[in-house]
């Protein structure tokens, strides 16, 4: 099959690689055009040091020559996918597959990363209803380029277009599940990464597994109630794009989100926390979205709504804490 890949990321670029290697044509493109050039001249990415990217792959920063394909990958960090979707538009086409993995939620319309992309082209005049995947799980690009195995879920209404997606990436490396739940299945990959800036403050804060667990559980627990007050399905959020997802990113050290949330935790601002991780820390965007879902169905998300209180109210990471833990009792049963 002929991919196109949006974006020259570590997770775009892993997930080029896995594709070139499952011997598709690959091309990615990237608004970036020193990007293209180094990636280009020396088949490596800046931060996957010690990858070697086949010589297949082509790279592009000309967007239309990306989209000739009949599959479409967006894998931009989420802030950026409507402002790609209005490049892309003039060169979608109908029958085309597209397929999203990026993790988040738009601030403004609540909408998961799929509906930004049916948005978007809507008001960009494509005539077609597009054909969306949402592809999630527990998936570090560092881990994933270098073969270490791994499973992601493809969501779509459509199940016969998820397999369709699913196949393009299977491998002994990758095995593909699919979902139906689309809305569930995002809105877990936008609301983990949260938690996982709870579990990272945690660690720059001092504190062990036994806290890490608990916001990990407690996590999953609100990110359930939630899933559940919009009609997404129970197992969903006991899956990949959940639990599984969850897991991987608040215990480890590739996760942006980890990491960005251990430095808060050690007394650094949001600002300075991820100008020291380097890359875009996708649970910041999702805060607001987060918060304003919680006020919408009225459900109650209070380790969420302890980080947005740490990172835009510039609340103490140990006073957010200390309020969590001494909330009224209640029952775990729901």
């Amino acid at each position: 099959m002929d991919i196109g890949v949006l974006g020259a990321g570590t997770w775009g670029i892993a997930l080029a690689k896995l594709l070139c290697e499952n011997r598709h044509r690959v091309t990615v493109w990237s608004a970036l055009p020193e990007e293209i050039e180094w990636l280009s001249g020396g088949h490596e990415h800046k931060n996957l040091p010690g990858v070697k990217l086949p010589r297949g792959i082509e790279y592009t920063a000309d967007i239309e020559k990306a989209l000739g394909a009949d599959f479409v990958l967006f894998a931009v960090p989420s802030a950026f996918v409507r402002s790609t979707v209005r490049a892309a538009s003039p060169f979608l086409r109908e029958g085309q597959i597209i397929i999203d993995a990026a993790k988040g939620m738009e601030s403004e319309t609540l909408f998961t990363m799929t509906e930004v992309i049916a948005d978007e082209m809507k008001k960009c005049g494509c005539t077609f209803e597009p054909k969306l995947v949402a592809l999630s799980g527990p998936t570090h690009a560092e881990e994933v380029a270098i073969g270490m195995p791994t499973s992601v879920v493809c969501a779509c209404s459509d199940e016969e277009c998820a397999q369709s997606a699913a196949s393009l990436f299977m491998n002994s490396c990758m095995r593909v599940y699919t979902n139906t739940d689309v809305k569930g299945v995002e809105l877990c990959g936008a609301l983990k990464n949260i938690i996982a800036l709870a579990s990272g403050m945690s660690t720059g804060m001092g504190y062990g597994d036994n806290t890490r667990a608990m916001l990990i559980t407690r996590g999953i627990a609100e990110m359930t109630r939630m899933g559940l007050a919009m009609g997404c399905k129970r197992r969903t959020f006991m899956g990949l794009a959940g639990i599984g997802d969850l897991i991987v990113t608040c215990t480890s050290q590739h996760s942006r989100n980890n990491r960005c949330g251990e430095y808060i935790g050690r007394g650094m601002t949001y600002k300075e926390a991820s100008e020291k991780v380097g890359m875009v820390v996708e649970g910041y965007y999702a805060l607001e979205a987060a918060v304003e879902l919680s006020r919408k169905y009225g459900e109650p998300l209070p380790i969420i709504s302890a980080v947005y209180d740490v990172v835009m109210n510039g609340r103490k990471p140990e006073d957010a804490l200390d309020a969590l833990m001494t909330r009224a009792m209640r029952s775990e049963l729901d």
